[in-house]
């Protein structure tokens, strides 16, 4: 089977994670500031602060941008679940913002219609998660333009696009927005395992993250109440969780970091590809925007009217072909329509939905293996 996805782990990358464990730290060591100073510099975020996964970042982003009870949080429907969960885990509401048809991210116009009716209900949101879908970002120079007009704040959900780039520039550098969320999972762009991290200009937002990620104590004596008892002395001086990135992680990241531009343009070059391959047949290939650069997490295709969508994967799944769907559309599952979420609420989301496939994409896959999933692709269109 070739999968959709997987990680390119090298002998560097192991060998960074050996000289880890026979080190004297495994966890909380020097790794995982070492891993946050190169997201910083690969970047150009001022802070960074890791964390063990992409949903935990979402979680303490949300939180340290004072989301709770009686707020709420929008995003796209067509996302991971954690991208809205993180707003209810603390209490707030969701709502979604159909995505545009093209790109499969927010679609501006409707944001903006969105909004204009938010306000004249007096429900506008507190914070909003535009999702850089398959790592081709949103249009942030728009949204951030709003976010101004309607007073919310913003974070990027770029856990598919770290190595991309908007207008030039780095997708993590949080130009456009207060916090940009990455994930390392395996099949991301580069891996730590399990992993994620938050990037952000404000020194607040990232004093407020590293408590929120370990229990919210601090050793740090200009924060505490009253004077320490002595230098093994920490306040707990905020409720957070155990959200720290362990040192064989971090490692593994920082290793891999440094390929990071080799695994973009190796994905990129397969993508076009692909494009080539597909561009005269009866499927809707990606479309990539003059001013992103795609991390290209996921390669999308879309069948065009007329086919079984199932009838299509399932052939593709029996040829050996390990393609997968990104994503139903979050108000169609089950918890979200107990929230009062229906059918039909998102149809530019819900289309897409009937008609997605992702194919395998990942920068060691063979053009013999991308021959073979286009092959088998064309088949099961006949």
């Amino acid at each position: 089977m070739i999968p959709y996805g997987k990680q390119d782990i090298n002998d560097d990358d192991i060998n960074a994670v050996i000289d880890v464990l026979k080190s004297d730290f495994v966890t909380q060591g020097p790794k995982v500031p070492e891993f946050e100073q190169s997201l910083k510099y690969y970047t150009g975020a001022s802070y960074a602060v890791a964390v063990n996964s992409g949903t935990s970042a979402l979680h303490i982003a949300c939180q340290a941008l004072e989301v709770g009870k009686g707020d709420i949080v929008w995003t796209s429907p067509i996302t991971f679940a954690a991208s809205s969960n993180a707003a209810l885990y603390l209490g707030a509401d969701v709502d979604f913002v159909d995505i545009d048809e093209t790109s499969y991210n927010i679609s501006i116009d409707r944001l903006n219609r969105k909004l204009i009716e938010a306000k004249s209900i007096g429900r506008l949101p507190k914070v909003v998660i535009p999702v850089h879908l398959c790592g081709q970002s949103c249009d942030m120079a728009a949204i951030s333009e709003l976010a101004e007009k309607y007073d919310f704040k913003i974070i990027e959900d770029a856990s598919h696009a770290i190595g991309g780039k908007y207008k030039n520039e780095p997708i993590g550098n949080s130009t456009y927005s207060d916090i940009t969320v990455f994930s390392f999972h395996p099949v991301k762009i580069v891996t730590t395992a399990e992993g994620g991290a938050c990037m952000t200009n404000d020194e607040n937002l990232a004093k407020k993250m590293e408590l929120l990620r370990s229990h919210g104590i601090t050793r740090d004596e200009n924060l505490m109440q009253g004077d320490s008892h002595g230098p093994w002395y920490y306040q707990q001086i905020d409720l957070g969780y155990n959200y720290r990135m362990t040192d064989i992680q971090a490692a593994l990241g920082t290793s891999q970091m440094k390929r990071i531009d080799d695994f973009v343009k190796k994905r990129n070059q397969l993508a076009a590809r692909y494009d080539r391959l597909l561009l005269s047949e009866d499927v809707t290939i990606p479309l990539q925007h003059d001013d992103c650069y795609s991390a290209r997490h996921l390669y999308i295709i879309k069948l065009k009217d007329g086919y079984d969508h199932r009838k299509i994967f399932e052939k593709m799944r029996d040829g050996g072909i390990g393609v997968n769907l990104h994503y139903i559309p979050v108000h169609l599952q089950p918890y979200y329509q107990n929230l009062g979420f229906n059918q039909g609420d998102f149809p530019a989301a819900e289309d897409y939905y009937s008609k997605a496939i992702t194919l395998p994409l990942y920068p060691t896959l063979s053009e013999d293996d991308q021959d073979h999933v286009v092959e088998t692709l064309l088949n099961a269109l006949k």
